[in-house]
């Protein structure tokens, strides 16, 4: 497989595996929440810790051998979380019951749609070349 095709695939799969694993456990449960010392910890905020620990050996270090794809696949579960967060802290009041409301999930999947998009889009002019 070609090595671009494989890696849109990895993020692509994470993207959207995360966002439906995270959707569907918080319909199950709305009120699970991550809370350190007091404050809840959105998943924005972990999706900004998972893609800054993925992204930056990535950018830095050429030879990660097979660990790429452990860090392709961190950078699309971090990013997945930040997108579905991101349009439900702007689109909503924030509260667990407006994560399950349709502005919400449907922000969520245009953001998530459109990233998918925009890496098909990029591995296509990639593969032209």
């Amino acid at each position: 497989m070609h090595t671009i095709t494989k890696r849109s695939l990895l993020l692509i799969g994470s993207l959207i595996g995360t966002f439906i694993f995270f959707r569907v456990t918080l319909y199950i449960s709305p009120n699970s929440n991550f809370d350190v010392a007091g404050y809840n910890i959105h998943h924005l905020y972990t999706g900004i810790v998972i893609l800054t620990l993925a992204v930056i050996p990535l950018i830095l270090f050429n030879r990660l051998g097979r660990i790429v794809d452990v860090l392709i696949i961190a950078f699309g579960i971090g990013l997945s979380l930040v997108l579905d967060e991101w349009v439900y802290l702007i689109a909503t009041d924030g509260s667990d019951t407006a994560y399950l409301t349709p502005v919400s999930f449907w922000g969520g999947v245009i953001a998530i749609a459109m990233t998918v998009a925009y890496i098909i889009l990029l591995a296509w002019f990639v593969k032209r070349k």
